[in-house]
């Protein structure tokens, strides 16, 4: 028996990468997962139909983090489909650049929106289904930059950090519930991302002898959801070849 058979995911930002690899080991763990995208839906449909092709079990569903009706619908749809929820990642994501001089306060509220804001409503949507399942957990996906800087992300840096204090405040109070908080910082990570410039990652020096991949986080979400990590809360994992040591 797999170690999530008979559990139920949500990955947010599902469509491609991080999001993607996560969806697919939930469920060759044995999870149901639901798969959501703010634009790409023919991304998370081709994720589902990838699941579902292995005998696994998929829900594709398009809505913004950021709008507490497409939230809880998510959730409402998935308990609809699937019956329960024990695993949320909060995965939705975005990663402008540019000048802080340049930055204005939209591009600034935007950003905070999608990486603070969304788990934050989505984390609060899927709580009574969480705290129902008895073994829930949260796992929140943060960024390297959050701990270590970068130019030119001022708000993207500002978010990760905060998402790691949320997750903190989370396993704090949502301990008596018998839900597990985490976070997950990756780092250095061969991921395709639209209007980001790839050379900043030349300035960091890694020791790890390849470069990391989706499929590595993957694996730690995977770890972190399942049965052998139920002491573990309230801690954030850094995945990046030895970039960062904290």
């Amino acid at each position: 028996m797999k170690e999530l058979e008979g559990s139920v995911a949500i990955v947010t930002g599902a469509a491609r990468n991080i999001g993607r690899a996560i969806a697919l080991d939930l469920a060759d763990a044995g999870a149901a997962v639901t798969v959501m995208t703010r634009s790409d839906f023919d991304g998370v449909k081709a994720v589902a139909a990838e699941i579902e092709a292995k005998g696994g079990r998929a829900l594709a569903i398009q809505g913004d983090v950021t709008r507490p009706d497409d939230v809880r619908r998510m959730v409402e749809d998935t308990l609809k489909t699937f019956g329960r929820v024990d695993i949320l990642v909060n995965n939705a994501g975005v990663r402008p650049e540019g000048p802080f001089e340049n930055l204005s306060l939209d591009a600034w509220h935007q950003v905070l929106a999608v990486i603070l804001d969304g788990p934050f409503l989505c984390s609060q949507a899927a709580l009574p289904a969480l705290e129902n399942s008895g073994r829930g957990t949260i796992i929140n996906i943060g960024g390297l930059t959050a701990y270590t800087g970068a130019p030119h992300r001022a708000h993207v840096i500002t978010a990760k950090a905060g998402l790691d204090g949320l997750t903190k405040a989370l396993a704090v109070e949502l301990s008596p519930k018998k839900i597990t908080v985490n976070l997950v910082a990756p780092g250095m990570i061969e991921t395709k991302r639209d209007g980001v410039d790839p050379t900043h990652r030349k300035t960091r020096t890694m020791l790890s002898p390849r470069q990391g991949q989706p499929e590595d986080i993957a694996a730690m979400v995977r770890f972190l959801a399942g049965p052998k990590a139920r002491a573990m809360t309230g801690q954030t994992i850094h995945i990046n070849g030895g970039v960062y040591l904290p």
